[in-house]
């Protein structure tokens, strides 16, 4: 049975990856052989997809921001379809990435109706929808909604959708670190040291926009704190160079690593970090953090025209519980006086550190119980199960 997988950008990858492990595991046990061909990235192709387009460096926030990605996600998601037109799957699933996915569920509803679609990590359309055009056609396209989020399971349920509400990947994966001692110990932390990870960027925009000023605020807290030392884990290799560079720049006492972003988050005092799934991360894990983001300012001004403070957050930490778990600093807010501030009272002050890591726990409980991956991909399965039991 051949499954057909879309996504993009280094969380699409690697929640693609958690799915196909996942899928591989259940399809095992039911007597299935399942072959995967996906748009995703390396983590997805470790995890036993054929890959036809790399897509985890094709993506923006943004309006001007996106401009330069236009060509490179056409000539995708062109390549995705005439594969879908000439090798129709059994089964599709697609991963957030809106506007590719929505021009494939798109085709695939005109085109090949009678192959089920389903859709796991919807847009978010429940957070910032300014119109219902969007979620219509994503229930339209849609045999089977995974919810990984209880609002946005209630937003497609309310408006259509056939909807499971499997809870979040990130709870299975965060399961499997080591305690705190044992990454310290593997990283080489001292105990007297403080540890802080650095996030700056996964995308290209953020090097530009983020990495300035959270780094010129790593260059105060380490005058004011000479025990820390800061951590940078890369996204993606390529980043490698601009961010080495950058510490030299600014001076900082910091390690850049590749492929152990786990151990620095289990052994992290603070993070200081942009906005996005690693958000969620650092929260299951008991991380306290910094969230910062900003974007052209143009693009800016007319989000705030149009949407009209429509987006109670930016963090899906203080999303999922609507309540402003983790200071976010946003625009002009992101200064490095401002991330400095908000990052030494929450080394420093006790009762903050306290209340931040109650909060995470309340957060928890909206994310579902361990075995996500698991329960999505028997949905999965069974939707290939009727879809046989039915010719």
């Amino acid at each position: 049975m051949r499954i057909f997988i879309s996504t993009g950008e280094v969380s699409g990858d690697l929640q693609g990856s958690l799915l196909i492990a996942a899928l591989m595991r259940q399809a095992e046990a039911m007597g299935l052989e399942l072959e995967i061909v996906a748009l995703g990235g390396e983590k997805m192709a470790e995890a036993g997809a054929k890959i036809l387009g790399n897509t985890t460096s094709i993506g923006s926030m943004g309006i001007f921001e996106s401009l330069p990605y236009v060509l490179p996600t056409l000539r995708v998601q062109r390549r995705a379809i005439a594969y879908l037109k000439q090798y129709p799957p059994d089964l599709v699933v697609l991963i957030d990435y809106m506007g590719p996915n929505l021009g494939i569920g798109t085709y695939m509803q005109q085109h090949l109706p009678n192959i089920p679609v389903a859709y796991y990590i919807a847009p978010q359309e429940w957070v910032w929808s300014i119109s219902l055009r969007n979620t219509s056609r994503i229930v339209g396209f849609t045999d089977k909604l995974l919810a990984i989020f209880p609002e946005e399971a209630r937003y497609f349920r309310n408006n259509g959708a056939n909807v499971s509400w499997v809870g979040h990947p990130l709870v299975d994966r965060m399961q499997d670190v080591l305690t705190r001692e044992e990454a310290r110990n593997k990283l080489g932390i001292t105990p007297e040291q403080k540890a802080i990870a650095l996030l700056p960027a996964s995308r290209w925009q953020e090097l530009k926009y983020l990495l300035p000023v959270i780094f010129q605020a790593a260059q105060t807290i380490q005058t004011q704190l000479p025990e820390a030392h800061f951590w940078i884990p890369l996204s993606l290799e390529v980043y490698r160079q601009p961010i080495e560079e950058a510490i030299k720049k600014y001076g900082l006492r910091a390690t850049v690593v590749s492929g152990q972003q786990k151990e620095i988050f289990a052994a992290a005092d603070l993070a200081i970090t942009k906005s996005g799934t690693v958000n969620l991360e650092l929260a299951l894990l008991n991380v306290p953090q910094v969230v910062v983001y900003r974007l052209n300012p143009v693009t800016v001004w007319i989000a705030r025209k149009i949407l009209k403070g429509s987006i109670p957050f930016a963090s899906p930490t203080n999303l999922v519980v609507m309540k402003p778990i983790v200071p976010e600093l946003l625009q002009e807010d992101a200064t490095p006086e401002n991330i400095t501030q908000a990052a030494m009272e929450l080394l420093l002050n006790s009762q903050r550190r306290s209340q931040i890591l109650a909060d995470y726990q309340q957060m928890r409980h909206c994310l579902g119980e361990l075995g996500v991956c698991d329960r999505a991909a028997k949905e999965i399965l069974q939707m290939l199960e009727d879809r046989i039991n039915n010719c």
